[in-house]
């Protein structure tokens, strides 16, 4: 199961499409309270919405530190080793990200999508992490059946 072209772009668009959001995941796990954080999550100047909304996010970094990132990670470099197990874990990241970003495509648009435009909605914020997901699920299912692309 060698990597193929696909694999390496399917890798490349997930680190661009993460690594921001682990980076500022980090923010709020090292200083939940600051402007910074703030900025860096819910846009220049804004404020947390409420208790629970700051909740979740935290909530949220501390669940992709200790579950998504690992298996990101133990994924990527099984799928690029061709080990089976690697897609497994791929595809498993892949449905995560799916999984809580439809969720939150549909819960934070009141809140994001009027200040970001549809553009930035569909895309960064929200859009390429489904996108992504869909299509680690996809690939890591169609891999482990036995198809090269």
């Amino acid at each position: 199961m060698q990597p193929t072209l696909f694999t390496w772009a399917l890798v490349v668009f997930g680190i661009i499409t993460l690594a921001p959001l682990v980076a500022a995941q980090m923010s709020i796990l090292i200083r939940p309270e600051s402007q910074k954080t703030r900025d860096l999550l819910i846009g220049k100047n804004e404020d947390w919405r409420d208790k629970t909304h700051f909740k979740m996010a935290v909530g949220a970094a501390w669940a992709d530190w200790l579950f998504f990132v690992p298996i990101f990670a133990a994924g990527t470099v099984g799928m690029l080793l061709g080990q089976s197990w690697g897609y497994v874990l791929f595809g498993a990241a892949g449905a995560c990200s799916l999984y809580i970003n439809v969720l939150l495509w549909f819960t934070e648009k009141a809140y994001v999508y009027p200040s970001r435009g549809p553009l930035k909605y569909f895309t960064y914020y929200w859009g390429f992490f489904v996108y992504w997901g869909a299509l680690a699920l996809a690939y890591s299912i169609v891999r482990i059946s036995g198809i090269a692309l």
